[in-house]
């Protein structure tokens, strides 16, 4: 149980630091961060495999036409997610970055409630309509509605929502994800490399390092979410998935000063006040089974 909080909660925190790793990555354009994120994940992947001689899985993964499709589903949504945080962060958009990963845990709720036909609990429509109202207030002060947070929610969720059903583990997966995206990756990066551009190439030392770094970046705090998810109930986890938007939020606010004002602050606490009652009411309900379980 404590080397599953540790893990998750390192993991959580690790995510939640990322925009001080992409902002050092600003002179690099977002698609480019993408694809060495995606090269050099599965360099990285690969290594672990290797190490813990972990193969068989590839053998029967490539005989299933349907896992692939899945697969091939979830990394487009991993790659358009990851893009749109990358642009987010680089263009100064971190506090609207920790928005969509606020409103992540409501979105899964109605993905549910939509795709897989879950009923909600009466807490859990007060948590949807809470949010609602929280997204419905920026937008009417923005003027337009918060794309970033909606684009990251609904990508991260739907995700989530493939991979739950999928029949491989978390490292058995981002490495077959990894591996699909891996020759649009290799291939641009090439091109680039014919012209000129690659970053690999033409940025200084520091600038190529953390290139390459974002294999393990990347790989190590899933890995240790996935430790983590498997030795710590669902409640704790869903708790704990707050460090990283507010980290995020906290590093905009205080460290690159991304305006905050008290009307945009209005939309948040709506939003804290939906994810509040969804958080008690699933503590509630989970006390609930077990004592009467007891």
């Amino acid at each position: 149980m404590r080397k599953g909080v540790l893990f998750a909660a390192i993991s959580y925190t690790i995510w939640g630091l990322f925009p001080l790793y992409f902002k050092s990555l600003h002179s690099v354009p977002a698609l480019e961060i993408l694809l060495n994120r995606m090269l050099w994940s599965l360099v990285f992947l690969l290594g672990v495999l290797t190490w813990r001689k972990q193969w068989r899985w590839i053998g029967n993964a490539v005989r299933q036409p349907k896992l692939l499709a899945g697969f091939a589903g979830s990394a487009l949504l991993l790659s358009a997610n990851w893009f749109v945080y990358i642009w987010a962060i680089n263009h100064d958009h971190v506090i609207d970055a920790s928005l969509g990963y606020f409103i992540t845990p409501l979105v899964n709720v109605l993905l549910g409630f939509v795709l897989l036909r879950e009923r909600l609990r009466p807490g859990q429509w007060l948590a949807v309509a809470l949010a609602a109202a929280g997204v419905a207030w920026l937008t009417w002060q923005a003027g337009h509605l918060p794309w970033i947070g909606l684009i990251l929610a609904v990508t991260f969720g739907t995700y989530g929502l493939i991979r739950k059903t999928s029949q491989l583990g978390p490292l058995e997966g981002l490495s077959l994800e990894t591996a699909m995206l891996f020759p649009f990756a290799f291939g641009y990066l090439a091109w680039l490399s014919l012209d000129g551009q690659n970053a690999l190439i033409t940025q200084t030392p520091d600038v190529k390092l953390l290139l390459l770094a974002s294999g393990p970046i990347t790989a190590i705090p899933l890995l240790l979410f996935a430790a983590g998810a498997r030795r710590i109930p669902m409640t704790t986890l869903g708790l704990l998935q707050y460090i990283a938007p507010s980290l995020q939020l906290l590093l905009g606010v205080l460290l690159f000063s991304e305006p905050f004002d008290s009307h945009r602050l209005t939309g948040f606490l709506a939003i804290w006040a939906a994810l509040l009652v969804y958080s008690v009411e699933g503590l509630w309900l989970s006390f609930s089974v077990e004592k009467q379980g007891v």
